[in-house]
C-alpha cells in the first residue's frame, strides 16, 4: 500500500485489529502496526500515543455525537428522552459495514487486562459526557448522573448485541429496545 493513500487512522485502526487478533495484543508492536498499514511509525504517532489507543479511536466522535444529540433534543424532552436523542445520535454510525470490525474488536478488548481497563475509562467518560450534556439542558443531579448511566448501559447492551446479530437489526433500534427495558426495571424498584 502506498504511504500517501488517504484514510491513515483507519488503516491504522484496522492493522492493529488485525494484527491483534492473529498474534495478540502484547506480541504487536507499534512497528508492525505501521507496517501492515503501509505507514511509517511516525505517522502512528501522529494519529495516536501509544498502541493501546489505537483500538478507542472514535471515542471522541462518540461523545459529540452523544452531546450533540442530546443538546439537540426538544426542549419539552425529559432527561431519559434527551438521553435517547444523544444515543440515537451515536447509533446511527452504526452501520452494517462495521459490524464485522465490532464483532472483532469484542474479544480482542475482553483477552487483555490493559484494554479493558481502558474500555472501562471510555464507558466512564461517555457518562460523563451525557451528564454534562444533560445538566446543560437544566437537568439537576442526581437525575442528570443516573440518566447518563442508563444510557451509557443501553448503549453497551445494544453495541453488543448488534456486534452478534446478523438479523437486519440496527444498534439504534437496539438501543432503544434496552433503554426502554431499562426504563421498565427502574419503574420496578418502587
Amino acid at each position: 500500500m502506498a504511504r500517501w493513500e488517504p484514510n491513515a487512522r483507519e488503516r491504522l485502526v484496522r492493522a492493529a485489529l488485525d494484527l491483534f487478533t492473529e498474534q495478540g495484543y502484547d506480541a504487536t508492536t507499534v512497528n508492525q502496526i505501521a507496517d501492515r498499514a503501509g505507514l511509517t511509525k511516525t505517522t502512528f504517532f501522529r494519529h495516536f500515543p501509544d498502541k493501546r489507543e489505537v483500538l478507542f479511536a472514535g471515542q471522541d466522535i462518540h461523545a459529540r455525537l452523544l452531546a450533540d444529540g442530546i443538546a439537540a433534543a426538544p426542549a419539552t424532552a425529559t432527561p431519559l428522552e434527551a438521553v435517547s436523542a444523544g444515543l440515537d445520535a451515536l447509533t446511527a454510525s452504526f452501520r452494517d459495514e462495521r459490524r464485522e470490525f465490532s464483532a472483532r474488536l469484542r474479544p480482542v478488548l475482553a483477552g487483555h487486562s490493559e484494554l479493558r481497563e481502558r474500555a472501562v475509562f471510555k464507558r466512564v467518560g461517555l457518562a460523563a459526557v451525557m451528564a454534562d450534556a444533560l445538566r446543560e439542558r437544566g437537568v439537576p443531579e442526581p437525575t442528570a448522573s443516573l440518566a447518563a448511566e442508563l444510557g451509557v448501559r443501553a448503549f453497551y447492551q445494544a453495541f453488543e448485541q448488534w456486534a452478534d446479530l446478523t438479523n437486519g437489526q440496527t444498534c439504534t433500534d437496539l438501543a432503544r429496545i434496552a433503554l426502554a427495558e431499562l426504563r421498565a426495571a427502574t419503574a420496578a424498584l418502587d
